[in-house]
């Protein structure tokens, strides 16, 4: 049973040694008053129906106390392993295809993100991990504390916006813990504690939240092919770019590069094509938003634009083509995008050694879905 009502006092011992002593007495005022906290909330009336809550304060505010004598005690007492890949931490009862659908869920889209020990993921890409981890943890309500307080503010403000779609589209109840209040409107909870002036504050209204949205600034420019060797990493299936001619662009917020897109054409334009006017052909490919950045719809956004960008610069046909699910979720919703349907694309690998080297069709045991598209001028 939640309380209604809840009176706390948090007090911290004053240390009486010299140097402390020394400090305290410089101040004209009672240090021991200064050390302890009233925290004090009336009128808590959580409503039956709700997905997220936040309890927002100051450092020293009683957020987390405030949360427990909420929902209890052990709320952060589950923990990753820093030496192990996220999908083998996540419950074994669960299927690949489950485990997946909630790592993109939550913006974590890079496969190598989700292989790699949690020691070696940035920041933002190991709070998504957590945020993944909990959730399966528990089929009731999810605590996630501080979860934006080790990023830069634009990457919090991404995260966000993806735990609130999540917990929207499947219905999971979440109590975050922040001490930045600019995650507001990107969350936009069902309900909130504001610890700093201890008040319990709901929604008057579906955009309450949402009076001083913040509009993120994006640039696309052309670039060369030098900063792929850092986004390779984060592409789900090729660390190479494609071979024939190429032109690249970089999504970029102020002056750092979060985005990579390449268009090829991978057949040359013989002087036969050109007699028959037909047009020369360009490949949207490798289409990369680092995993900090997921949940903002920037890979879409940038696939759009730059496809624009090459069609004023070049006369061509732009052809698509992707195997990620989650891009090809976000294509077949685009009215500038025509889908021309998908081919299984099967491999061959070697198995065994010397005489006995076999081969066997199929990289993956139902190869490799593969979606195909083509812009349409407008």
């Amino acid at each position: 049973m939640i309380p209604k009502n809840i009176e706390v006092i948090l007090k911290s011992e004053v240390n009486k040694e010299f140097r402390c002593q020394v400090a305290a007495n410089s101040l004209d005022i009672d240090v021991e008053k200064k050390s302890i906290h009233h925290l004090k909330i009336d009128n808590i009336n959580i409503p039956d129906k709700w997905n997220i809550g936040l309890v927002y304060g100051n450092s020293g505010s009683g957020k987390t106390t405030m949360i427990k004598h909420l929902f209890g005690d052990k709320i952060f007492e589950v923990k990753l392993d820093e030496d192990k890949p996220i999908i083998n931490q996540l419950p074994e009862d669960m299927s690949y295809e489950d485990c997946a659908k909630m790592l993109n869920g939550i913006g974590l889209n890079s496969v190598p993100c989700w292989i790699r020990p949690v020691k070696t993921l940035s920041n933002g890409q190991r709070a998504r991990a957590e945020a993944v981890y909990l959730m399966t943890q528990s089929d009731e309500i999810i605590f996630i504390d501080e979860w934006t307080s080790v990023v830069d503010r634009t990457v919090a403000k991404a995260m966000s916006l993806c735990l609130y779609k999540y917990a929207k589209r499947n219905n999971k109840r979440l109590v975050l813990c922040s001490c930045h209040v600019d995650i507001l409107e990107w969350l936009n909870p069902d309900w909130m504690i504001d610890c700093n002036k201890q008040k319990f504050i709901l929604p008057e209204s579906e955009d309450f939240f949402f009076n001083k949205r913040e509009q993120l600034q994006f640039e696309i420019k052309e670039i060369d092919r030098a900063s792929w060797k850092y986004f390779s990493k984060y592409h789900y299936l090729s660390e190479r770019l494609p071979g024939g001619k190429l032109y690249l662009y970089g999504l970029f917020y102020n002056s750092n590069q979060i985005g990579f897109q390449c268009f090829a054409n991978y057949v040359p334009y013989t002087e036969s094509e050109k007699l028959k006017k037909r047009k020369i052909i360009y490949h949207s490919n490798r289409t990369v938003i680092h995993p900090d950045y997921n949940g903002l719809g920037l890979g879409i956004k940038l696939i759009n634009e730059t496809s624009e960008l090459l069609l004023k610069k070049i006369d061509c046909r732009i052809m698509a083509k992707f195997s990620s699910a989650p891009v090809y979720k976000a294509m077949i919703k685009q009215d500038v995008w025509k889908y021309l349907g998908f081919k299984r694309r099967f491999g061959k690998y070697r198995m065994g050694g010397g005489a006995k080297m076999t081969s066997k069709t199929g990289q993956r045991e139902k190869g490799i879905k593969t979606y195909n598209f083509e812009y349409i001028i407008q």
